[in-house]
């Protein structure tokens, strides 16, 4: 049986080129969670997200990795966010999203290079990690101690994931994990996987790579939620809490992530954008 129709867009491309290739779907009320498993292994993209429009003014958007679904995902929501703009025909839309019982505030505005979308990713948990500098994660990211720069840290805006910061560029570039092993170190950590960075000298950039075997993707071309948690780390940390974050470089394919980070009664929130070129859709039969 043909499924939907299924939007093939890239997220968080870098001056116009490259991004993360997602698949959008809206959804059918007929589809089970065996069928979005079944779709997202089909479109041969890490992730999928599937928008349920039926719910007044404010969609509810889930996502899917080969291996399950996800509690959220940044340029997942920045991808569905797109779809949706381009769907509507309109140059600019201010409007909400419904993910995991939580609802938050979305830009989508046309541009020349494509959809620039920005989203309010909420509260962000900080905690210092003694665990993973005793040991098998850091050593399964293929790192020694005289690699990491600084303190690890574990950052949560819902799922906890692991923040190492490496000495310099080239030590970034060159990692090669163990994935097999590194998927065991984070599910007994239940860290969604680690995200490594290293910082320009300004501190206003940085280059990335996120390992997450765990949930089913062994190297991201992008992942918004943790250079929003990223954001947040360095604003708890030097004061300065917005960056941009290039990741997808050993993919040969290039990304850029915006975010910023401020502090609030309820904590510190950080509001994340990027833009998304939209490719033609693409029919499963």
């Amino acid at each position: 049986m043909a499924g939907p129709p299924v939007a093939v867009v890239n997220a968080c491309t870098r001056d116009g080129q490259g991004g993360s290739p997602t698949a959008v779907v809206i959804d059918d009320a007929t589809l089970t969670d065996g069928d979005r498993h079944a779709i997202t292994r089909r479109t041969g993209t890490s992730h999928t997200a599937f928008i349920d429009t039926g719910t007044a003014g404010t969609p509810t958007v889930r996502f899917f990795t080969s291996a399950g679904e996800l509690t959220n995902c940044g340029h997942g929501t920045i991808a569905a966010q797109a779809v949706l703009l381009h769907r509507s025909g309109a140059t600019e839309h201010h409007g909400r999203q419904r993910t995991a019982g939580r609802t938050f505030a979305t830009t989508a505005i046309r541009r020349r290079g494509g959809v620039e979308v920005w989203f309010d990713q909420g509260a962000i948990a900080l905690a210092d990690d003694g665990d993973a500098t005793g040991g098998g994660i850091i050593a399964a990211l293929g790192l020694q101690r005289a690699d990491i720069a600084a303190g690890v840290r574990v950052a949560s805006p819902g799922t906890p994931r692991l923040l190492v910061p490496v000495q310099d560029h080239g030590t970034l570039q060159s990692m090669q994990p163990d994935f097999d092993r590194l998927a065991t170190e984070c599910r007994r950590l239940g860290y969604l996987g680690c995200f490594t960075y290293a910082l320009s000298p300004t501190a206003r950039t940085a280059a990335a790579r996120m390992f997450a075997p765990a949930i089913g993707v062994n190297e991201d071309i992008a992942n918004a939620n943790s250079v929003g948690c990223l954001a947040a780390h360095l604003l708890d940390t030097s004061g300065n809490g917005d960056i941009e974050v290039h990741q997808g470089d050993t993919l040969n394919r290039p990304s850029s992530i915006f975010a910023s980070a401020t502090r609030t009664g309820s904590g510190i929130v950080a509001r994340i954008g990027a833009v998304v070129d939209l490719a033609p859709p693409i029919v499963l039969g």
